[in-house]
């Protein structure tokens, strides 16, 4: 049941689902009851750390590698060097990895799907590539309590933080800045009154 499971949520991700009248209404995403989510995610898991391991033995292989095609004159003479022993040593992983997978899930449509779609997708990601959202409304018939099983990275929501309107304040705060400045280099009325009545003063004691 748990081999179905993580087949039938790896299989969301074909490309062709979209063409399938039977096809998910949602690609990564299944709905399960909450027990059974919790049960097949580890599996889940695993199949996608294996693939990963083996996707990265894939990469390191093609380095040694040749594009012609098969029984040509360009791909015998890479089958007797020594790229070709190189290349048989770094793929070893990927086909161990490959076999260990089908023989978990039974199916290679799902092993293909986690070599060339998800593998690549969670290559950054250290582990968690599920995750389990438990739904509100119970299952029709037995009131079993319903949950989606779903990668992580496909339908996350994305929360949109409102920015504040600015008013101006900022230029608002420079231009009373400015004046209080102004203010203080510049004299008050009363003090220049002052000044000039006291130089009026002194300039009559020197003419007497």
């Amino acid at each position: 049941m748990f081999r179905n499971m993580a087949t039938a949520l790896i299989l969301t991700e074909r490309p062709d689902s979209e063409l399938d009248d039977n096809g998910p209404k949602v690609k990564g995403r299944i709905v399960t009851t909450l027990a059974k989510a919790k049960e097949v995610r580890p599996l889940v898991e695993k199949c996608i750390t294996l693939a990963k391991k083996g996707r990265a033995a894939e990469l390191a292989a093609a380095d040694f590698g040749t594009d012609s095609e098969r029984n040509t004159e360009q791909w015998k003479t890479w089958r007797s060097s020594g790229d070709y022993a190189k290349w048989v040593a770094a793929s070893a992983p990927a086909v161990a990895a490959r076999r260990r997978l089908f023989q978990i899930l039974r199916d290679k449509q799902a092993v293909t799907i986690l070599f060339d779609e998800l593998a690549d997708r969670y290559a950054e990601r250290p582990g968690g590539f599920t995750r389990v959202m438990r739904l509100a409304t119970p299952r029709l018939g037995d009131a079993g309590t319903r949950a989606i099983l779903e990668f992580v990275g496909k339908n996350d929501r994305v929360v949109k933080r409102s920015e504040k309107p600015d008013f101006g304040g900022d230029e608002a705060g420079s231009t009373e800045e400015e004046e209080t400045a102004a203010e203080v280099d510049s004299p008050s009325t009363e003090e220049a009154q002052a000044e000039a009545d006291e130089s009026a003063a002194s300039k009559d004691k020197s003419d007497g």
